[in-house]
């Protein structure tokens, strides 16, 4: 048996290994010894070692040649049982070479135009490669969306609406995962140019999936892809019923992605590009093959001399597999492999192969021709115990080849035979109803052209068993318990064992103890329980009295009343917009009449969840087979199902119906929250609530704008087709700024129009600000702070307050403070000490920026000596204590000292006192009996510098300061 076959290779060009090997290994005994084809060509690896050399079987290539070493390779393996051949293995050698050099060509395009931005592959194998793209430098990869796509078919990305950001450089990767290479296109420039406004274009699909063909198993992937403005949205569908369960959407619903593709998946599919403008569709043919697999195949058998054998295999497969047959490596021209009469010569190795298009199998199998003279020495007749007027049947089944003759005898008698007594063609004998005179040993014969055996078996008799209490029908309610009783009569020098069974299942009384138990009473009676009994224990219980000579059965039935059954083959059969008509076929009533039914039903908005529906009539008898269901959504996609009831209880629903649409209607729901306004002059922006898709009622939804200034009486109409829009802008040169106008909206569907909102009033939109502020005042307040003023202007909601340095700093760089339109001042944080700031004032609205004030500039200060006070010393003074510290002088880059604070902070709740001195030393105040601690830092314009700190554990230390210096002093 070969457990290591060679598997097909793709040998990279540039690879730095210098060696190919491919698998051959057997496991055989005797050991087997290998040989190797290369296109149906045995390899001379003695002639060949330069570049061929065996390692337990693998074959190794050497510094491989692309000229010498391509093709189908194969293995043998031998020994003296026979040869099988291995599978078929392919070596290939992979390369991709690199991109042109030529210097690729700027694409122009306008924006809301499509573009694609072709890739153009250099010479590959093998075909299969992935894309990326780069914007501009490594590693920024081109991000994925709705918007941009790229083939994996042809590595050209595609855009479906350039816009301004598109503007730059494209480089494409293509790489080769079988051989792990990538390269790089030279860069290919994207110019955007600039159309005001930007024209509509309808969808368009640059990207459709071919006709496929698939193997069972396999994902599959199907692009399709659409330029166009608005940017398309991709639909898809099959066209013989739903997409497959096992799918999904990727790229923005570019992608369909089917995964273990079945054949029932076979078909058309078809997607569809939509957009305000348009729609483009294309559909191709999803076919579903399968790689062949193995329905019946060859096993390795020992069969007798001059026997009749025949080998066959089956395999499934599409296309069909074609089978053909080797014995020890050599073409058999055979379907089937029949043997009459078999001889020594028919051993040998044999192997069935199955190929079609997509691939081959094998099965291998020894068959191993055997002769030899009668001999029980591996099969001994053992004896036989058999009750009164039952069957015996004695078997005689000796190793033997060629088959053997047999004949019997009982004592000294021979057998032949009779109305009673039979020998079977396999050596069997067979005695019909058994009597005690049967008793006794009986000898088999058997006898073939190389020799003869016999062997002895005993034949015991025993009395008959016989039910003398059989279990008794039962009728109980779901839920009660139920008995079943057994009794019988045997012989008795054997033991007897009853088994239960339904309807001809053996109860396993340990897996089913929940519902089953076993209660013995006494040596040869039994009974059974069957607890909280359900619907589904009903059946045909059968007792079986059994001994080791024989066995006797008796029966009796359990009704189980219950809730129904399932109700079957639910069906829509009539549908308006509102109202479907369903048919069923009544279930099991489980012995209680059905009483009523219950119908629900679920669709696309209720997440799976089950609902009773309203029906006509509404209370449903047990002897309906048809209902209306009423107060549904028109265009509503739902699924029904019935439940039936009757007084035990509610059963089990039945399977759904299958999906339904009611019928269109006119829209009846209008979109709510109309409102809008802001924006920029001459424009007058409409916002609304969309109206939820159960609402919809049908296909090509859309809404109905109207509007007009509260001072005219003529409506303007806009049509918006999205669905989901909740958002309109209208443009209108001549439009007043700040106008109120009537608005209101109504939906619509391919049946027609409904009912508008309530009318809202919306305000156009203002002009930007047209005048500057004037800035009254900018000053520094310290190293890191400014504050900045300025004289209010007209139709402003805020103002945005933008500072900058000279000396690091870019304009386009500049930070950024918001200020409310009620304010004139803002005080600005974060700066940078001793910077100079160029600082602007700018008002803003809805409708943009205004013009900016005159650049103001503003120095800020030094900063503060980074140098924390030194404390040197502490004195008590009656209820105070004196506190010095030596001065802090700063450096010529650092803000000149123009005092110090000291932070007095008690411990616990109590407010901290700040003092302020131009001394070096200052006197605070004692607590009694509280810790304390004291902050210093020196004071500059820029700010407050580093602080000291020194805290103080209350009186009781205080004290003992005081002795301190009492000491000191005498």
């Amino acid at each position: 048996v070969i457990h290591k076959q060679p598997v097909d290779t793709i040998y990279p060009e540039e690879s730095l290994e210098a060696n190919i090997t491919m698998n051959c290994q057997a496991k055989a005994n005797p050991p087997a010894t290998y040989r190797w084809m290369l296109n149906d060509r045995e390899i001379d690896i003695g002639a060949e070692r330069k570049h061929y050399s065996l390692t337990e079987g693998n074959l190794v290539i050497s510094n491989p040649v692309k000229s010498k070493h391509v093709g189908k390779y194969s293995c043998s393996a031998t020994n003296m049982y026979g040869t099988i051949i291995s599978k078929e293995a392919s070596v290939q050698f992979g390369y991709l070479d690199p991109f042109s050099t030529d210097e690729r060509t700027t694409v122009y395009v306008k924006e809301g135009q499509g573009a694609v931005v072709l890739c153009a592959p250099p010479p590959h194998f093998p075909a299969k490669l992935s894309f990326r793209w780069i914007f501009n430098e490594f590693p920024t990869f081109i991000q994925l969306d709705n918007r941009r796509y790229v083939c994996q078919t042809t590595g050209n990305l595609y855009i479906s609406k350039v816009e301004s950001s598109d503007r730059g450089n494209y480089s494409c990767i293509a790489s080769s995962h079988s051989i792990s290479k990538s390269v790089f296109s030279n860069y290919i420039p994207l110019q955007p140019l600039t159309e005001r406004p930007n024209r509509k274009y309808p969808a368009d699909l640059r990207v459709k999936f071919p006709d496929t063909t698939a193997l069972v198993g396999q994902n599959v992937t199907l692009e399709c892809f659409a330029l166009g403005n608005p940017v398309p949205e991709i639909h898809w569908r099959k066209m013989e019923g739903h997409l497959p369960q096992n799918h999904d959407l990727r790229m923005s619903g570019s992608q369909l992605h089917l995964y273990n593709i079945q054949v029932k998946d076979s078909g058309i599919y078809k997607c569809e590009a939509i957009n305000s403008k348009g729609k483009d569709y294309h559909s191709a043919h999803v076919s579903v093959e399968a790689y062949p697999e193995w329905v019946e195949h060859i096993t390795s058998k020992k069969k007798e001399l001059h026997s009749n054998y025949t080998m066959s295999c089956k395999a499934s497969g599409k296309p069909e597999p074609k089978i053909r047959w080797l014995k020890n490596g050599h073409q058999i021209d055979e379907k089937d492999v029949h043997f009459r009469n078999l001889t020594l010569d028919n051993s040998g190795m044999y192997q069935c192969i199955a190929e079609n298009r997509h691939g081959v199998i094998y099965a291998n199998a020894e068959l191993q021709v055997f002769a030899c003279p009668p001999t029980f020495e591996h099969n001994p007749i053992k004896t036989v115990m058999v009750a009164k007027t039952s069957r015996a049947v004695l078997e005689c089944r000796p190793y033997a080849a060629p088959k053997p003759s047999f004949t019997w005898s009982q004592g000294t008698e021979l057998l032949s035979n009779s109305t009673r007594v039979f020998i079977w063609e396999d050596g069997s004998l067979e005695i019909r109803d058994v009597t005690q005179s049967d008793e006794g040993q009986y000898t088999c014969f058997a006898s073939n052209i190389l020799g003869k055996a016999s062997s002895v078996v005993s034949l015991a008799v025993t009395d008959s068993t016989r039910i003398t209490l059989p279990p008794s029908d039962a009728d109980v309610n779901a839920g009660e318990d139920a008995w079943m009783r057994c009794a019988a009569s045997h012989d008795p020098s054997l033991d007897i064992t009853f088994i239960w069974s339904v309807d001809g299942r053996v109860i396993d009384l340990d897996k089913d103890s929940q519902h089953y138990e076993r209660v013995p009473n006494g040596n040869s009676s039994d009974e059974l329980k069957i607890k909280k009994a359900q619907v589904k224990h009903a059946g045909v219980y059968s007792c079986t009295a059994q001994t080791t000579a024989d066995n006797v059965t008796a029966s009796a039935r359990l009704i189980v009343r219950g809730p129904p059954g399932a109700p079957g083959g639910v069906r829509v059969i009539n549908k308006t917009e509102t109202t479907v008509t369903l048919q069923w076929s009544r279930g099991a009533d489980n012995h209680k009449s059905i009483s009523k039914y219950t119908i629900q039903y679920r669709d696309d908005f209720s997440k799976d969840a089950w609902s009773n529906a309203r029906t006509s009539p509404a209370d449903v008898e047990g002897n309906a087979e048809m209902a209306t269901v009423v107060n549904l959504f028109p265009w509503t996609e739902y699924e029904f199902r019935v439940i039936a009831a009757n007084i035990l209880g509610s059963g089990d629903p039945s399977k759904p119906s299958p999906k339904e649409r009611t019928l269109d209607a006119v829209p009846v729901v209008a979109p709510s929250e109309v409102g809008g306004g802001g924006g920029t002059g001459r424009e007058l922006i409409i916002t609304w609530t969309p109206v939820q898709p159960k609402y919809h009622y049908g296909p090509n939804f859309g809404y109905i704008l109207a509007f007009k200034p509260q001072d005219q009486k003529e409506w303007k109409r806009m049509k918006v087709t999205d669905s989901e829009s909740k958002r309109y802008i209208h443009k209108d040169p001549s439009m007043a700024p700040v106008t109120p106008f009537d608005v209101k909206i109504k939906a619509f569907n391919s049946k027609g129009e409904g009912p508008f909102s309530i009318e809202a009033v919306v305000y156009s939109g203002q002009d930007a600000p047209s005048e500057a502020p004037a800035v009254i005042e900018g000053r520094a307040l310290s190293a890191l702070t400014a504050i900045v003023s300025w004289k209010h202007v007209a139709n402003v909601e805020g103002y945005k307050v933008k500072f900058w340095t000279n000396q690091q700093d870019r304009e386009g760089r500049a930070q950024e403070v918001a200020v409310s339109g009620m304010e004139n001042h803002t005080r600005i944080e974060g700066l940078k000490p001793n910077s100079e700031y160029n600082i602007e004032v700018r008002g803003y609205n809805s409708a943009g920026y205004g013009p900016p004030s005159k650049r103001l500039k503003v120095q800020t200060k030094k900063p503060p000596p980074d140098r924390p006070p030194k404390i040197i010393g502490t004195k008590v003074k009656g209820q105070f204590i004196n506190i010095a510290w030596e001065a802090v002088e700063p450096l010529s880059n650092e803000s000149k000292v123009d005092g110090y604070r000291v932070l007095f902070k008690p411990k616990g709740n109590q407010t901290s006192t700040l003092y302020t001195t131009n001394k070096r030393s200052i006197d605070i105040p004692l607590l009694a009996d509280k810790e304390f601690v004291v902050e210093i830092r020196a004071h500059t314009e820029g700010g407050v510098g580093a602080v000291s700190q020194i805290g103080f554990p209350g009186n009781g230390f205080i004290l003992f300061l005081f002795f301190c210096e009492l000491i000191d002093l005498k």
